[in-house]
């Protein structure tokens, strides 16, 4: 080969290796967050599957935009502290699982805000308690924040069945009866952050927490727990009888990095139809997958991703650790909530050294741990901000029919709530790392609640409202 031919080749791969590297860090430089408007459905009849297999990049339908709940259409009516601890626990730490339910304090005072909610509180213990749902108050002083009561101390209603779950995630929502079931049920599902082999994550017990007659724990299918074991919200009846037929639970996860997908993952499905109560350690098969940014490979945690199934703006560091199917009148959405990446993500330390995410021949290559508080690795990025995000409800139906592959839903708008959080930003020191925790909806009223994390004295939650449909 002469010089030439050599210089020649060298410069090629330069220029490959510096395409390939500015093609990683497009999806970690800040980019402001845009969302094109939704338009309407088409009036030609939607491609049919095997038409979307060949070309599943743009779906065949969109709600008109009137009939989208957009951001100007929640109001913030204020927050609400949580009560002392009860039963050997506490809501220090907590909040990363809630329902609301609607016959909850009967007896209480009719101040607009009916029902009660259903949360997890301290992290380590994973307990469930119920309380009461004072007037939310608009003020950046918690001590002129109304205090929710006890209506049930915390019990165990897993009665232990995951045993110890380290950085546990979780998903709880109330259901009334279903098939031949005769009482209402908590529908909960359990995990951690790291589960390299299959487990058993869903459930479901009685409304008295001191008696839950929990039933379960179900594999779900063959699914990596990585997609399916956090966030649980309700279907409406309407939507999941048009498209996904006895199935009115939602359940999904994200965890950051790209092992759930690059996004959120969601999927309808109703235990009753498997068993009144399926048998413990049994699978799950009636559900229906509604988004997931990869593919599911049996046997194997992470799911396999490309960037054609990345979501919008998607990043690392971000935490998706809620949702809830809103609905106003005619309109509606399907809502994420939890914590954004903003500016600069890597994988390392918080003070920004970057950790090799590969297996560097050269141990040199491998720094060294930084000093606390900035010696938790994991993914980081410069800033972060609470937000929510939207998703077309039609686009989920489009899935769900089989007409386009389960990535090709985004979102289309989203709504960043830091101005209204008591404690927004990073705070390394306290372990401060994610904002928000669950959420959920009052449907009959079109309340939304969604849990700030450590936000109150002792690292308690505080529970922040908003009107949908104003």
């Amino acid at each position: 080969m002469t010089q030439s031919s050599k210089l020649k080749n060298l410069l090629a791969f330069f220029l490959v290796s510096i395409i390939a590297v500015a093609s990683f860090l497009s999806g970690c430089r800040h980019v402001e967050e845009t969302y094109p408007p939704i338009t309407p459905a088409p009036t030609s009849p939607p491609a049919s599957p095997s038409q979307t297999d060949e070309s599943p990049t743009v779906s065949p339908r969109h709600s008109d935009p009137q009939f989208l709940i957009q951001p100007n259409d929640l109001l913030y009516k204020g927050a609400f502290r949580l009560p002392e601890g009860s039963n050997e626990s506490n809501w220090e730490y907590s909040g990363y699982a809630a329902t609301y339910y609607p016959d909850g304090d009967p007896s209480g005072p009719a101040d607009g805000y009916p029902g009660s909610i259903f949360a997890v509180g301290h992290d380590h213990q994973q307990h469930v308690s119920e309380i009461s749902i004072p007037v939310p108050v608009i003020s950046k002083n918690l001590d002129e924040l109304n205090i929710a009561s006890t209506l049930q101390p915390f019990q165990d209603i897993t009665t232990g069945m995951f045993g110890y779950l380290e950085v546990p995630r979780a998903g709880l929502e109330y259901l009334p009866p279903q098939g031949s079931q005769t009482t209402g049920k908590l529908h909960f599902c359990w995990g951690q952050h790291f589960q390299f082999e299959p487990a058993p994550s869903h459930g479901w017990c009685e409304l008295d927490l001191s008696k839950p007659r929990t039933a379960g724990p179900w594999y779900f299918g063959e699914y990596s727990n990585y997609t399916t074991n956090d966030y649980t919200f309700e279907i409406p009846e309407e939507w999941a009888a048009a498209n996904v037929p006895n199935q009115l639970l939602a359940t999904g996860r994200f965890r950051d990095g790209r092992w759930s997908g690059l996004g959120p993952a969601l999927f309808a499905y109703g235990p009753w139809n498997d068993g009144n109560p399926p048998k413990p350690n049994s699978r799950l098969h009636t559900f229906t997958l509604l988004l997931l940014y990869g593919t599911n490979v049996t046997g194997v945690p992470e799911i396999a991703t490309s960037d054609e199934m990345k979501m919008r703006n998607f990043k690392e560091p971000d935490e998706w650790s809620g949702g809830a199917w809103l609905t106003a009148g005619d309109k509606s959405a399907v809502i994420f909530v939890g914590t954004k990446a903003i500016g600069r993500c890597w994988y390392g330390f918080s003070n920004g050294v970057e950790y090799p995410t590969d297996e560097p021949e050269d141990p040199s290559a491998y720094p060294e741990v930084p000093p606390w508080p900035h010696d938790q690795r994991g993914w980081w990025s410069e800033s972060i901000k609470a937000q929510l995000i939207f998703y077309d409800p039609e686009e989920l139906a489009a899935v769900a029919q089989g007409e386009i592959k389960s990535w090709v839903p985004q979102p289309y708008a989203s709504l960043d709530i830091d101005q209204h959080l008591f404690d927004p930003g990073f705070d390394f020191e306290r372990g401060k790392q994610y904002l928000l925790g669950d959420c959920c909806f009052d449907r009959a009223h079109g309340y939304l609640y969604i849990f700030e994390r450590m936000a109150d004295v002792d690292e308690k939650s505080v529970v922040h409202v908003w009107k949908v449909g104003k």
